[in-house]
C-alpha cells in the first residue's frame, strides 16, 4: 500500500488498466474451459485491483475535504 500511495496518479491509473486486462483474460480462460497454473492469481489481481481503487479514493476524498475548508475559510472572512 505504501508503494502505491507514493506512486503517481498517472501510473496507478496504468497499472490499474493492466490489472483490469489480465482479470479479464484469466476469467476468459477459466470460462473457456482452460485450466490455471495458479488458480489464486484471479483473487490476487482482484485485491490488487480493490488496493488501487482506495488509495484512488482516498485521494479525492482528501482532495474534497480540503477544498471544503479551504470554502469554509474564505466564507468566514
Amino acid at each position: 500500500m505504501k508503494e502505491l500511495r507514493e506512486m503517481p496518479a498517472d501510473r496507478r491509473q496504468k497499472r490499474l488498466y493492466e490489472l483490469n486486462v489480465e482479470l479479464l483474460k484469466l476469467k476468459a480462460l477459466v470460462k473457456a474451459g482452460g485450466s490455471m497454473e495458479n488458480p489464486a492469481k484471479i483473487r490476487e489481481i482482484r485485491r490488487a485491483i480493490a488496493r488501487i481503487k482506495t488509495v484512488n479514493n482516498q485521494r479525492v476524498a482528501k482532495e474534497v475535504t480540503s477544498n471544503a475548508d479551504s470554502h469554509e475559510e474564505r466564507a468566514e472572512t
